[in-house]
């Protein structure tokens, strides 16, 4: 007998809404506004990402999961912004996986999402670049607003919630294995 995963409902729940009507333009452009300024928010923090981007400066990426598309163009600076309608895509980045949750998996087990890539090899060497050495640093971020203390008391938490997430993920995906411990953290030896 074959058992399903207690979560395949949520996928089932995606298709439905999925097949409903499209969300409105102004709401997707709001979307994809606020994703290149946090995108820009964390290339900022990194200069040599923008430097590296600044050499591709004009080029555009297009993105594709499922039926959302979204054209980056990279700025003189180093930085994204949103491309114009009728801009040519230089690389076309489409992510295979459609279910949102097997993303979500996978992204909890640090893996990256099989990706269909085509167009300029130089770009997606940057950007895949990007991908590997950029990282969001949240914890700097929050000790701009609430001091650094709590700032690191928080980024404990959440980062222990996120290995026992990851460890819980691991350990019920299909293929997915249950991820090492970071240093100085003791393996978990409990049965089964």
């Amino acid at each position: 007998m074959a058992t399903r995963s207690p979560f395949s409902f949520l996928d089932g729940l995606f298709e439905r809404v999925m097949s409903g009507p499209l969300p409105p333009a102004w709401l997707v452009h709001e979307v994809q506004h606020r994703t290149v300024l946090f995108l820009n928010h964390v290339l900022m923090q990194e200069r040599e990402a923008m430097d590296r981007l600044a050499r591709q400066r004009g080029r555009v990426a297009r993105v594709q999961w499922r039926i959302f598309s979204m054209a980056l163009q990279v700025t003189p600076a180093g930085l994204f912004d949103l491309a114009p309608a009728e801009a040519v895509a230089d690389l076309r980045l489409e992510v295979s996986e459609t279910s949102p949750l097997s993303l979500a998996g996978s992204a909890l087990r640090g893996d990256k999402p099989t990706i269909r890539i085509e167009g300029d090899v130089q770009f997606a060497a940057e950007i895949n670049w990007l991908v590997d050495h950029v990282r969001w640093d949240v914890e700097e971020d929050m000790a701009r607003v609430i001091g650094d203390a709590p700032a690191r008391a928080v980024a404990s938490v959440v980062g222990r919630a996120v290995q026992a997430l990851r460890s819980f993920v691991g350990a019920r995906v299909p293929g997915g294995q249950a991820p090492a411990p970071a240093a100085g953290e003791l393996p978990d030896r409990s049965p089964p």
